[in-house]
């Protein structure tokens, strides 16, 4: 018999615990997911990391960003490897990621003390909307759970901005945060500050570009976009302002040859408008066309950790 419960059932059941939030992002067409987990501390995200990994199930990539744990993931269902005290026993994995009227569902199983974390933890969460126990709902001891839990689909959109200063004011990483800290049609995910080449000569000071990921459920796309369009175009400083919008769990490899390209050559607004037809970003014009290069630019560096931020010769000898 399965239990289905309600993220304020399980929290009256088992007291308030240490999960935050749970944004599934998934791509149909690529067959994939990304799963965000916000926790209050950064120990549990750990652990959770290496367990699920090793574990596997669908769980193919983890990174840790303070306290919360990303995972990619693909759609469908994968073996789980629990052993019973070999080098391939994990407390915690992803079984499945399934798409089914409109929803994610998401299998999660947890062995001893990490059934606490799928089964009285994870299912609290802001974002979920109900938990299913496929198994016993009670957790701890030495207990295994077995749980699926739904939550909301949302996709993931990046929007890439470049040239909203002049040498008088303005800052475009700050409009960037402040776009984000204020989208009403969706979850603000991550903030890259893109370091281009120092030497193009129509830069500002830094020739730094932005670009923001936002969780953005499918009906509410448009008015995300419609929504960062009229922000920049109410703070920019510059007359040549231009945005990058892009759906999708990864960087086309010929977007992100691009911006990496951009940290060391000049590149054109040809260059640019090229590269986005290419790559399926469209490019708006805000008050002007040059602005495209960084922010398309910015989409393409965005998955690079560090070296978004810096130049090649930063890292010559990393």
């Amino acid at each position: 018999m399965v239990t289905s419960l309600t993220p304020d059932d399980v929290r009256q059941r088992h007291g308030t615990l240490f999960s935050k939030r749970l944004i599934t992002l998934v791509d149909e067409k690529s067959g994939r997911a990304k799963i965000y987990e916000e926790c209050c501390a950064q120990g549990p995200v750990e652990w959770d990391a290496v367990n699920r990994l090793r574990a596997r199930g669908v769980v193919e990539h983890v990174e840790v960003q303070g306290t919360t744990l990303i995972m990619d993931a693909r759609i469908g269902e994968g073996e789980v490897r629990f052993g019973s005290a070999s080098r391939e026993t994990g407390g915690q994995a992803l079984r499945s990621v399934t798409i089914r009227n409109g929803k994610v569902e998401t299998v999660w199983i947890g062995l001893a003390g990490a059934s606490v974390g799928v089964g009285a933890c994870l299912p609290q969460a802001q974002g979920v909307e109900k938990a299913e126990y496929l198994s016993d709902e009670e957790v701890g001891g030495s207990r295994k759970v077995e749980i699926r839990i739904t939550t909301p689909v949302h996709h993931r959109l990046m929007i890439g901005i470049d040239d909203t200063d002049t040498k008088e004011k303005g800052a475009t990483w700050v409009l960037g945060l402040n776009l984000a800290r204020g989208m009403p049609h969706g979850l603000f995910l991550s903030h890259k500050i893109v370091q281009l080449n120092p030497h193009a000569p129509q830069k500002t000071t830094n020739c730094a570009a932005t670009a923001i990921s936002f969780a953005v459920r499918p009906e509410d796309v448009k008015k995300a976009v419609d929504w960062s369009k009229d922000f920049v175009a109410k703070n920019t400083f510059s007359d040549q302002t231009s945005m990058a919008v892009y759906q999708g769990l990864t960087v086309p490899p010929k977007l992100t040859k691009y911006g990496v390209g951009a940290k060391s050559n000049i590149l054109s607004i040809h260059d640019a408008e090229h590269h986005a037809k290419e790559s399926g970003v469209e490019i708006l014009e805000i008050t002007g066309r040059r602005g495209s290069i960084g922010a398309l630019a910015a989409i393409g560096c965005f998955d690079l950790g560090l070296y978004s931020a810096g130049l090649p010769e930063d890292f010559k000898h990393t």
